[in-house]
């Protein structure tokens, strides 16, 4: 049996806007097991980035509570927040957010970078081991500026591998990216969920690129309004190889 890594309940998040009292979330529950991969879609205004920030340990909830691995994270201190975010967790963002005068592996071990317990020997190994895990060991010392944009998001995943995370959030991770890259990314999100077990929620306001997923949850005004397992899962794979051929190789056969 799968063991839970994500238990939200009951969560609102208000903000106040000068007078007003606007509820950004609403009563919102849900669970996730270790092993899933998750889409969580809605349109701007649907509460889905306010829930992602919760979800990142980067914001705290109104009311509710939210375990995660185990742990009550609501109850937790921003220095313990920091920490725990840190262990527990990885992030891939829509714009990468790569050091512009950091090769990729230095990128990749920044997480490791202020752990006294990992020697500079084991951060550079393990720096190592999630380039290989994203396809990208012969990039290892290029500046960002000399990647691709879907090689940009393949330095930021093995970052956020690099903790060997029990959540992997990432924010509209292809959305500055075209058709084929995007499709790129997300074969290897499948590989990775699907091969070596990683929990994965993925906020994306594309239905393509939902439909590579397991289970999608869908917010509105602060709700949940669908919470779907997708009975068809579209392969990337096979996408990919259903593509027109183009004259320079894809990232996916380099």
């Amino acid at each position: 049996m799968s063991s839970v890594i994500v238990d939200i309940r009951n969560l609102e998040r208000e903000f106040k806007m000068g007078d007003e009292t606007v509820k950004a979330l609403n009563d919102v529950s849900f669970t996730i097991n270790a092993g899933e991969f998750i889409t969580i879609m809605g349109s701007s205004g649907s509460g889905k980035t306010t829930l992602l920030n919760i979800l990142g340990c980067l914001d705290k909830p109104t009311k509710g509570e939210y375990f995660l691995d185990g742990t009550n994270v609501s109850k937790l201190s921003k220095t313990e927040l920091a920490r725990f975010r840190n262990k527990k967790l990885g992030f891939v963002f829509q714009s990468y957010n790569l050091l512009p005068r950091t090769s990729a592996i230095e990128n990749v071990e920044l997480p490791l970078l202020y752990n006294p317990e990992i020697s500079a020997k084991q951060r550079k190994e393990k720096a190592m081991k999630a380039l290989e895990a994203v396809k990208l060991t012969h990039r290892t010392h290029y500046l960002p500026s000399q990647l691709s944009g879907g090689q940009q998001q393949r330095v930021a995943i093995a970052r956020a591998l690099i903790n060997d995370p029990v959540l992997i959030l990432a924010d509209e991770a292809t959305g500055n990216l075209d058709s084929r890259t995007s499709y790129e990314i997300m074969m290897l999100v499948q590989e990775l969920n699907d091969v070596q077990g990683k929990t994965i929620v993925f906020v994306t306001h594309e239905l393509d690129i939902a439909s590579f997923s397991k289970r999608t949850i869908t917010l509105k005004d602060g709700k949940i309004i669908k919470d779907n397992i997708n009975s068809n899962v579209r392969n990337a794979r096979k996408v990919l190889e259903g593509l027109p051929l183009i004259s320079e190789p894809s990232i996916a056969a380099k």
